[in-house]
C-alpha cells in the first residue's frame, strides 16, 4: 500500500514538474507540447532539460522504441492549437486548482502506469505528428468522437490509430478556459469508454499547431551596431474597395466582420476571407456593396445620400445590411446613428445587431431570427472618395457627452457652487465700527444703596 502511494506521489510530482518545465522553456522556435500516457506501459524517457526543444528525429526515435513491436491502440487527441502557455494560464497550477481546465487530463496522467511529457516538440508542420504515428503503426487514422466511440468495436490484436479532433478558442466564440474545459471533459469521457472496453491503449495529447508563435526576425537585414528600440508594426489588411467606371467609389475596412447563423452563437470571421464584389454599384444618390465570400455567405451594404436644408449639406447613411446564407436572407436596418457627411467616412468601434444594436433585425423568418452580426473597428465610405487609397476624414459614432464627461461636469459644477457659496459668505463679513479704548478712563457705574 505504501508502494502505491509512493508511486502515485512520484507521478504527481512528475506532472507538476512538467508545468514548471513549461515555465522554464523559452525559445522563439515554433513548438507544441506533447503528453503521452498508457495503461500498458511506455519505455522510460529522461525528463528534458529546461529550455530543451525535442526535435522530430528524437521524437521519431522514441516512437520506434514505444511502438516497435506488437499491435498498439493509440488515442490521438489532436487540438487545433496548443502551446505551453495554455497550460500555465488555464491549468490552475497556481492558485485554485478546482478552476483548472485540465483536471481530467491531469488525473489521467497521474493514474496511468507510465507517462511521458515533452514540454516543447519542434513544430514542423500541421500533420507531422499524425504522419509519424501512421508510419510507426502502419495504419490509417480513424476519425472518431466521444459519441461514436462507445459503439465502435476495437480489435486489440491489430494496431489502431483513433483520431479525435478538439477545437480551440477564438475571441468571439467563448472564453478559452471554457473551451479547454469542454475538451478536457471529452478526454475524460473517451478514457472512461476505453476503460469500459478493457482495451490497452496509449493516449497522446498535442496540438495541430502552436496557439502562440513568436516569429524570429532575420538578422541579415538588420543594421550592425547600436540602434534605437522601435515598435514592430503589425501587418494591416487592405480595405475592400469597389471601383466603378469613374474610379473608386466604395471603401470598407473592419478588424472583424463576424456573423453567427445559429441560435447558440458560433461566430464566423469573414474578414479573414477574400470576397468578391460582383453585384456592387454606386451613383450620386445610392451605393450598394455586395461581398460574396468563398464560404457561401454574402453581405450587402445599402447606402444612400441626400441633401438636408437645415445643415445645407449632403449626408450619407447606411440604410440596411443584408446577410444571405443557406438560401435564406436576413435584413438589418441601420439606426439613425450610422450617418456622416457625404464627403466623410463613417467609423465605429463596434457595430452589432444584439448589444447596443446599431443594426436592428428586420426579418420575421424563423430560420433567420437568430442570425447576428458583429463588426469590430468598422469603417465605411460610400460617397465622395477623394482618392483611391485612403478614407476621408472619419465621423465617429461615439457621442461627445459620454458618462465620464457628465460625471466630470457635475463634479466641477458642485465644487464651483461650494467655492462661490464660501466666497459669498466671506464677503458678507463686516468689521466692528466702534472699539473700546484701553487707555481711556474706565467707565464707573455708581452703586445705589
Amino acid at each position: 500500500m505504501s508502494g502505491s502511494r509512493r508511486s502515485s506521489r512520484v507521478r504527481a510530482t512528475a506532472f507538476i514538474a512538467f508545468f514548471f518545465a513549461l515555465f522554464s522553456t523559452g525559445s522563439s522556435t515554433a513548438q507544441v507540447p506533447v503528453l503521452m500516457w498508457s495503461n500498458d506501459g511506455l519505455p522510460p524517457l529522461a525528463p528534458p532539460a529546461a529550455g530543451h526543444i525535442t526535435s522530430d528525429d528524437q521524437f521519431a526515435a522514441y516512437l520506434n522504441s514505444a511502438f516497435g513491436s506488437g499491435p498498439h491502440t493509440v488515442l490521438l487527441f489532436l487540438q487545433d492549437k496548443l502551446s505551453k502557455d495554455d497550460f500555465t494560464v488555464f491549468g490552475g497550477v497556481f492558485g485554485n486548482k478546482q478552476d483548472g481546465a485540465f483536471q481530467n487530463l491531469e488525473a489521467a496522467v497521474q493514474s496511468s502506469s507510465s507517462s511521458v511529457t515533452l514540454p516543447a516538440l519542434e513544430w514542423s508542420g500541421s500533420s507531422a505528428i499524425l504522419a509519424m504515428l501512421q508510419e510507426k503503426l502502419g495504419v490509417s487514422p480513424l476519425l472518431v468522437d466521444a459519441d461514436t466511440l462507445p459503439h465502435l468495436s476495437i480489435n486489440a490484436s491489430v494496431s489502431n490509430l483513433l483520431l479525435l479532433n478538439l477545437p480551440y478558442c477564438t475571441s468571439l466564440h467563448k472564453p478559452c478556459r471554457e473551451v479547454l474545459r469542454d475538451n478536457d471533459e471529452i478526454i475524460g469521457n473517451v478514457l472512461s469508454t476505453m476503460k469500459a472496453k478493457n482495451v490497452p491503449y496509449t493516449a497522446i495529447y498535442t496540438g495541430l499547431q502552436p496557439s502562440r508563435v513568436i516569429a524570429e526576425r532575420s538578422m541579415s537585414n538588420q543594421p550592425v551596431g547600436r540602434s534605437l528600440l522601435q515598435a514592430v508594426v503589425p501587418d494591416v489588411k487592405a480595405p475592400i474597395m469597389f471601383n466603378a467606371s469613374g474610379g473608386p467609389c466604395i471603401m470598407l475596412w473592419a478588424q472583424n466582420l463576424s456573423v453567427s447563423l445559429s441560435e447558440r452563437p458560433v461566430w464566423i470571421d469573414l474578414a479573414a476571407q477574400t470576397p468578391s464584389v460582383t453585384g456592387s454599384m454606386c451613383n450620386s444618390s445610392n451605393s450598394r456593396l455586395v461581398l460574396t465570400y468563398p464560404s457561401g455567405i454574402t453581405l450587402s451594404f445599402f447606402m444612400s445620400q441626400r441633401f438636408y436644408p437645415v445643415s445645407a449639406r449632403n449626408w450619407f447613411s447606411l440604410d440596411s445590411v443584408q446577410l444571405q446564407a443557406n438560401g435564406s436572407t436576413a435584413a438589418f436596418i441601420g439606426s439613425r446613428s450610422i450617418y456622416a457627411p457625404a464627403e466623410y467616412s463613417f467609423h465605429c468601434q463596434s457595430v452589432s445587431s444584439f448589444q447596443d444594436a446599431l443594426l436592428v433585425p428586420n426579418n420575421t423568418n424563423q430560420n433567420t431570427s437568430q442570425w447576428r452580426l458583429n463588426f469590430v473597428d468598422f469603417q465605411i465610405q460610400g460617397f465622395g472618395l477623394a482618392n483611391g487609397t485612403n478614407f476621408s476624414y472619419a465621423s465617429d459614432c461615439a457621442g461627445f457627452f459620454t458618462p465620464g464627461i457628465w460625471m466630470g461636469l457635475l463634479t466641477s459644477l458642485l465644487l464651483l457652487f461650494i467655492f462661490v457659496y464660501g466666497l459669498h459668505m466671506i464677503m458678507q463679513l463686516n468689521t466692528m465700527d466702534r472699539f473700546d479704548d484701553p487707555k481711556g478712563p474706565s467707565i464707573s457705574v455708581p452703586q445705589s444703596e
